[in-house]
Parts: structure tokens; sequence; C-alpha cells
């Protein structure tokens, strides 16, 4: 094999090496959002079950104000 042909694989090894490194990062960037939309979704989740408590509680109040009257 030529010396040509050496450096030509090995340009494509370095530039096969940084797409891999560019992947690894993008990989590592996905989790990391995952990670956060699941927390944030579990945040959500929690305040509308909050919500939910109080408009039930709400309702049962306005029911018995309706009843008393």
């Amino acid at each position: 094999m030529s010396a040509q042909a050496f450096d030509k694989l090995e340009q494509q090894i370095n530039e096969l090496i940084r797409h891999c490194q560019q992947l690894e990062q993008s990989n590592r960037d996905l989790h990391l959002q995952i990670a956060a939309l699941k927390e944030e979704r579990n945040q959500r989740l929690q305040i509308t079950g909050q919500t939910e408590q109080k408009i039930e509680a709400m309702i049962s109040r306005l029911k018995t104000l309706e009843q008393q009257a």
C-alpha cells in the first residue's frame, strides 16, 4: 500500500473517530434532555394532581353550601 493510501485511510479513520465523538456527545445531550423532561413531567403531574384535589374540594364545599341553602 502506498503512503498516499495510508494517509487517506488515516484521514478516514480520524473522520470516523470525530463522527463517533460527536454522536457520543449528542447521545449524552439527549439523555440529559430526557432526564429534564421526565422531571418536568413529574412536576406537572404533581401539580395537576394537587389542582384536581383542590377542585374536588371546592365542588364538595359548593354542594354542601347548596344543600344548606
